[in-house]
């Protein structure tokens, strides 16, 4: 699935949306030093962590699309960074793991 397809999926709502990337996992971390080290490319990174500091470690490790989760909002200069680097942003309500969870199945990820 593409980040575009799962953003019109509900619980998923765009929020920068670039150009459309593969999923090709999901991932779930809200430690960014951790995330920066183990996120696979193309992955779908589910988190609480909506700075600009989280638009730096998608974009160092790839991410097909941060999904922000629990409602966690994105900070301005976070956004203008994701629209300048290219990097797709949705947002659900759901907790991390649920997030990821939805993800993984709207995706069709680990025979979900």
């Amino acid at each position: 699935m593409t980040t575009d397809k799962l953003a019109a999926v509900p619980p998923f709502e765009p929020v920068v949306l670039a150009e459309s990337r593969e999923i090709t996992e999901v991932y779930c971390a809200d430690l960014l030093s951790w995330a920066m080290g183990r996120a696979p490319e193309g992955c779908c990174w589910c988190t609480v962590m909506g700075n600009v500091n989280a638009v730096a470690v998608a974009s160092l490790a790839d991410v097909a699309a941060i999904v922000l989760c629990d409602g966690a909002a994105l900070d301005a200069e976070a956004e203008a960074k994701a629209r300048q680097q290219g990097v797709n942003i949705l947002r659900c309500a759901l907790p991390v793991f649920e997030a990821g969870l939805a993800a993984a199945r709207a995706a069709g990820l680990y025979g979900l």
